[in-house]
């Protein structure tokens, strides 16, 4: 027998020899070579910004770009995300610097990269399949939007050069990619603004504006705090949530590149590489991060880059622009990297989510979980908190909707004294109550049975609800028999129950008994059939 041909894989990622083929090829190192530049120009300014947030030095920041970008690039699980200082971050660690000091806020970013370490080790990032495709969409929704708004100081109380400049950075990123993309359009759109503003003596605000770039590479070191448990105290509670936050960032961000490229990622890999480059960063002087959403767009979406190169580049080039060619680095006017940004978001944004024909489609609650996260995302700031919110609502709308389907349907048989209620659906704690609700405990004959065949018993909820049937039927003097409970839910009913064991022996005539069990006249696989399969209690 012949074997298969074998499948062609992409030259970004098929090994050939001791190095895989993107190291060979020439139009893979220009694309990921510019991609990260691009990218470290846009890290700069936005890592002051977050420094400021944060309280800090704007070189904290920019140190805990660079060391996220190097370190995610080598231990990270998704390949071309980007790393960096981010807003989220910087407002979960602020009080620490408020309140304790910079060197409190250092320990902090370390402890994170610890707790990091260890929810990755135990799975943590297992727990994204239990979140609902509205959230996912309603998160990316949210941090682009986030991005755009992010650039609205920057169009405030500036001349009215800075609008020109903006309008015409977007027609340049919008046209330029029709003429060539040997060249990323953010990298031409940054050159071009910049050799305009300088050239013409156009006055704006520069990335000079912002803050001091660093001159020197950080030193490690550890920080400058007692090693007592007071201190594990104080920082203990805002490491976990800096924690938190930057995995719901970055493995979010994992998704969305996954979805894009359409290549898996290590997301446990992720996890771990996020603390041990928190570690790294602190131990560097930085104030931590995570991924970033808006330049992770810009090096997949917009530049193209597909490999760890681009990622570790945009450190290290963050670092050269700032130490060595810092005088020209703060010439950039921030209406090119506006301009830049604001595509980004509008790249990032999935504006088919909110289409109206799409809308007519999903179901309402569907709608309702991704506008909530939206909106807690926006208020709060905190991806963690539209994460946490969208998913709750989300359970609470699956489980209403599964609630709804649990149906009873009765024969009663022909002299009257027996009547069976087949019952379908789900029994959990959602469910319960109206399922106990459902049966005429004084109008029913005699002898009762409750077909459970087409059922499933989830809880103690159903089993509390199954014994209260039971006990009411008692309190009319009434006999109770529960046929077809499956194995798992017989034993959870033995173990937890308070009233007469499951059985199937229901002593009706055979033309009543077939309504009472399934649709081809045998026991369901699995299910028990007489009292004797349930231990007695």
């Amino acid at each position: 027998m012949p074997s298969a041909a074998p499948v062609p894989s992409s030259p970004v990622s098929r090994p050939r020899g001791p190095l895989p083929d993107w190291l060979r090829d020439p139009r893979v190192w220009r694309t990921e070579v510019l991609a990260g530049l691009v990218v470290a120009l846009a890290l700069i300014p936005e890592a002051i910004a977050f420094s400021v947030i944060a309280g800090v030095d704007p070189a904290l920041g920019l140190f805990a770009s660079f060391t996220m970008a190097v370190t995610t690039a080598i231990v990270g699980g998704r390949r071309a995300m980007i790393s960096a200082a981010t807003g989220a971050v910087a407002l979960v660690i602020a009080p620490v610097n408020r309140e304790h000091g910079v060197q409190f806020l250092i320990a902090t970013v370390i402890l994170a990269g610890l707790f990091q370490i260890v929810l990755g080790l135990v799975g943590v990032a297992k727990l994204m399949r239990f979140v609902p495709r509205p959230v996912l969409v309603g998160s990316v929704n949210s941090l682009a939007a986030l991005v755009f708004l992010a650039q609205l100081p920057e169009t405030r109380n500036v001349p009215w050069a800075v609008y020109a400049l903006i309008a015409a950075g977007i027609v340049l990123l919008v046209l330029f990619p029709r003429v060539t993309r040997a060249v990323p359009a953010p990298l031409v759109t940054i050159a071009v603004l910049t050799l305009v503003t300088v050239a013409a003596g156009i006055a704006v605000p520069t990335v000079g504006d912002r803050g001091a770039l660093p001159t020197a590479l950080p030193v490690p070191g550890l920080p400058d705090v007692p090693l007592t448990l007071g201190t594990l105290a104080t920082i203990a509670p805002y490491a976990f949530a800096v924690a938190l936050v930057g995995l719901v960032e970055s493995l979010l961000t994992a998704k969305l590149v996954d979805d894009l490229t359409d290549t898996p990622s290590n997301k446990t890999r992720e996890s771990v590489g996020q603390g041990v480059a928190n570690v790294v960063t602190g131990l560097l002087g930085g104030m931590g991060g995570c991924a970033v959403i808006g330049q992770t767009m810009m090096n997949v979406k917009v530049a193209g880059a597909r490999t760890r190169l681009s990622t570790f580049l945009s450190g290290v080039f963050l670092m050269v622009l700032c130490i060595v060619l810092g005088p020209v680095v703060s010439k950039i006017p921030m209406a090119a990297l506006v301009a830049v940004m604001v595509i980004v978001s509008v790249t990032a944004f999935d504006w088919r989510s909110v289409a109206p024909a799409t809308l007519r489609r999903m179901p309402v609650g569907e709608t309702v979980v991704m506008l909530v996260t939206l909106g807690c995302v926006l208020v709060s700031h905190n991806l963690a908190v539209g994460v946490v919110v969208g998913t709750v609502l989300a359970a609470v709308v699956f489980a209403g909707r599964v609630a709804r389907r649990t149906e009873v349907t009765s024969v009663t048989d022909p002299d009257g004294t027996t009547v069976v209620h087949r019952v379908g659906g789900q029994l959990f704690f959602g469910s319960a109550e109206e399922f106990a609700d459902r049966f005429d405990h004084a109008g029913d004959p005699d002898r009762v049975v409750i077909d459970l065949s087409a059922a499933r018993v989830w809880d103690t909820s159903a089993v509390a609800a199954l014994d209260a049937v039971e006990a009411a039927y008692a309190r009319h003097g009434k006999t109770v028999v529960f046929t077809g409970l499956d194995a798992a839910g017989a034993r959870l009913r033995a173990r937890t129950g308070t009233h007469a064991p499951v059985g199937a022996d229901t002593g009706l005539p055979p033309e009543t008994r077939g309504a009472a069990g399934d649709t081809d006249g045998g026991p369901a696989e699995g299910r028990s059939e007489d009292a004797s399969a349930v231990s007695a209690r």
